[in-house]
C-alpha cells in the first residue's frame, strides 16, 4: 500500500539514500517507490531544487556508452538531513501520540 508523501518527505527520502552512497536518478526512485509511488516527474524537480540549494551536487559517469548523471551529498545536505531528521521525529510523535490516544484537541 502506498500513501501520499510530501515533497519535504521526498527529499528527506533522497537525502538518506545519498548520504549511503551516490545514486543516478532511476535508482533513487526505486528505493523511494518502496515506500512511495512518486513519478520520474515529481523526483527530478526535487534532485534540481536540492541541487540548487546546495544539498546535493551531481557528476556525470560513463555506464554502458552513455553518460549517466549521478548525485552525491555535499556537508550541506547532510546538515539538511539533520533538520529534516528532526522534523520528522516531531512529527511521528505527534502521529504516534494520536494513535495511541495520548494526544487529543
Amino acid at each position: 500500500m502506498y500513501y501520499p508523501v510530501s515533497s519535504i518527505l521526498i527529499e528527506f527520502l533522497i537525502l538518506s539514500i545519498l548520504e549511503k552512497e551516490d545514486s543516478y536518478g532511476y535508482e533513487i526512485s526505486q528505493t523511494i517507490k518502496i515506500a512511495a509511488d512518486i513519478k520520474e516527474s515529481t523526483l527530478y524537480p526535487i534532485l534540481k531544487k536540492l541541487q540548487v540549494a546546495g544539498f546535493v551536487s551531481t557528476y556525470s559517469r560513463e555506464y554502458q556508452g552513455r553518460k549517466r548523471k549521478y548525485y552525491a551529498i555535499t556537508p550541506q545536505g547532510k546538515g539538511q538531513i539533520r533538520y529534516l531528521e528532526s522534523e520528522w521525529m516531531t512529527y511521528k510523535k505527534t502521529i504516534d501520540g494520536i494513535i495511541e490516544g495520548s494526544l487529543r484537541k
